[in-house]
């Protein structure tokens, strides 16, 4: 028969596995115990090398930091929905699992309740720069269970570009400020009336899109119906998901009066998962787009040293708020997200790659990257800093978004009815569906990816 442990060494055993809990993952991929392996997403566009950029920088100064220590990068190139896929693939393994990964708050929970990731309390707890990340920011990296999984980098706001060389051809004014959703759609007719050849108004919309599609597009749209007061998504109340309700069917028509109007771009050019590439670097530089529904980090495309340098586009370019269906309280739309540096729960050198975590995000870096990245910055100290805010035009724009932003209800199943929300917006954006028919195909989807725990709004 087994042997009984002691009491003495039962509780020796209890520490040594509380000790090894976030380090004894991984070992069978090969890992040195002296290289982190760190994987991010790498852009798609060949000619912007910011993150790229900036981990080079961060590697130099780690490895200086720590001798003996090295940094291997494992860079995903693909577009937002195939990186997502790639990167779960990569964390079912310690084979495959990297010691660090960027993770998209709207993905993080579905990561956390699946076990791909490791709580970060024990190290979070001894690092005083904690402290100085802001709140919201911080829930965005929280488990369900109340533990934190991730360290943010920055977040993100939205609103409406405008092409100031556009307008002008159109005769719509320079300093441009729509009040609700039909003056968009009016500003978007007059350019197609007046300015053959440029695209009207870009809406990012369908499922290769992925999350750009969802919260650029429809959810920019849904967060401004109602009386603004409550998530026209989830009921926290009864923690039961909404059905598609007056607000969406209005968010899914205005899609379609976009792509049933032709005030967007061609529904085959829409609907390729690269197109947000050929916006940046193309379609907004050269003149081509009069409108564009996007977010904050644009800019990066157009820095010094990003390939695609555009000096003169805050001359070039107008930046307006996102308005409320028909202008009601507060008037203006926004939604954040962001992105965290999180370690995988079979990473085989965790404590290294919260050391590498640790030297990405002190002050200076901290700021380096919200600047080079056209960020907004989480941490109040950054925040504060006067040469933060006048680093490039536009930050103090989308930084006054955030007291107006909406976060995603980013729980286990958001991912699920994000794509479900997607597939609605390409049906009426193909025109295969009418709204009334895409918004009951979402309330299906919702039911079963939900176990039927719906609410009518």
């Amino acid at each position: 028969m087994p042997v009984r442990p002691t009491a003495a060494y039962s509780a020796l055993l209890a520490a040594a596995l509380a000790a090894t809990a976030l380090t004894a993952c991984g070992s069978g991929s090969g890992s040195s115990p002296d290289t982190v392996k760190v994987s991010y997403k790498q852009s798609t566009d060949n000619s912007i090398k910011v993150m790229d950029t900036y981990l080079a920088g961060i590697k130099k100064e780690f490895e200086k930091k720590y001798p003996g220590k090295k940094v291997e990068f494992v860079p995903i190139k693909a577009p937002d929905s195939e990186y997502y896929t790639k990167l779960q693939q990569m964390l079912r393994s310690p084979r495959t699992a990297p010691d660090l990964v960027y993770e998209d708050t709207f993905l993080i929970n579905s990561d956390i309740t699946s076990g791909y990731l490791a709580p970060l309390d024990p190290y979070l707890a001894k690092w005083p720069d904690w402290g100085r990340f802001i709140g919201t920011a911080k829930a965005a990296a929280k488990g369900q269970d109340g533990k934190t999984y991730g360290v943010p980098d920055g977040t993100d706001t939205r609103g409406l570009w405008f092409d100031k060389r556009v307008f002008k051809q159109a005769g719509l004014p320079l300093n441009w400020q729509p009040r609700t959703w039909d003056d968009i759609l009016a500003a978007a007719r007059t350019i197609k009336r007046k300015v053959p050849g440029v695209t009207p108004l870009n809406v990012y919309t369908g499922k290769p899109a992925g999350e750009r599609s969802t919260m650029q597009g429809f959810e920019m749209l849904l967060y401004g119906t109602g009386d603004g007061t409550s998530d026209p998504l989830y009921d926290s109340t009864a923690k039961k998901w909404f059905t598609a309700g007056a607000g969406f069917r209005d968010a899914l028509k205005f899609v379609e009066t976009v792509y049933g109007e032709k005030l967007g771009p061609d529904v085959s050019d829409a609907l390729d998962p690269n197109y947000a590439t050929t916006v940046n670097s193309e379609l907004l530089p050269q003149g081509k787009l009069g409108i564009d529904l996007d977010g904050s980090w644009l800019p990066q495309a157009w820095l010094p040293g990003s390939g695609r340098e555009w000096p003169d586009w805050s001359r070039q370019l107008g930046l307006a708020y996102m308005p409320t269906q028909n202008g009601q309280a507060p008037g203006r739309v926004s939604m954040s997200g962001g992105w965290t540096w999180a370690v995988p729960a079979k990473a085989g050198n965790p404590g290294l790659a919260f050391d590498f975590i640790r030297t990405m995000q002190t002050e200076a870096n901290a700021k380096k990257w919200y600047i080079a990245n056209s960020g907004i910055s989480v941490r109040s100290d950054v925040a504060e800093d006067p040469s933060y805010a006048t680093a490039q035009p536009g930050i103090t724009f989308f930084t006054g978004l955030v007291s107006h932003t909406h976060y995603r209800p980013a729980y286990p199943a958001y991912p699920r009815v994000s794509t479900a929300i997607q597939e609605a917006m390409e049906a009426v954006t193909t025109g295969d569906r009418s709204v009334a028919k895409a918004a009951s195909g979402y309330d299906d989807t919702l039911r079963d990816v939900t176990g039927g725990q719906v609410v009518h709004p």
